[in-house]
């Protein structure tokens, strides 16, 4: 998850990538931070993509990936949870780094460029 800043406050972003394909299967966008946002971006992706049982989901350990709700929709896919270990941003360096270049193109000076 990461924050846009714009004029009128702060936007948060959840991505789903899919790690192969390197493909976006699914995203959400929210002005809070909560479990929600989170959830729809993974449902959006289960909606495309039907992935088959045994699905790896990788995440940090953010408390919108540990809360109950978000868990047990990944069990009910059958989906396997994966989280960065503590402290270690490498382990989602794919994500970090769509991260960065989705800000450093489309975000100038604090607020979202126009298009």
């Amino acid at each position: 998850m990461t924050y846009i800043p714009t004029k009128e406050g702060t936007l948060y972003l959840a991505v789903n990538i899919d790690v192969f394909s390197r493909k976006i299967v699914g995203w959400s966008m929210s002005s809070r931070m909560q479990d929600k946002l989170v959830m729809d971006c993974f449902l959006q992706a289960c909606g495309k993509e039907h992935p088959q049982p045994g699905l790896i989901v990788h995440t940090d350990q953010g408390s919108q990936y540990t809360s109950s709700r978000y868990q047990s929709i990944l069990r009910q896919v059958g989906a396997q949870s994966s989280m960065s270990r503590k402290g270690n941003p490498y382990d989602n360096a794919m994500m970090e780094s769509f991260y960065k270049t989705l800000k450093r193109e489309l975000i100038n000076d604090g607020s979202v460029a126009k298009f």
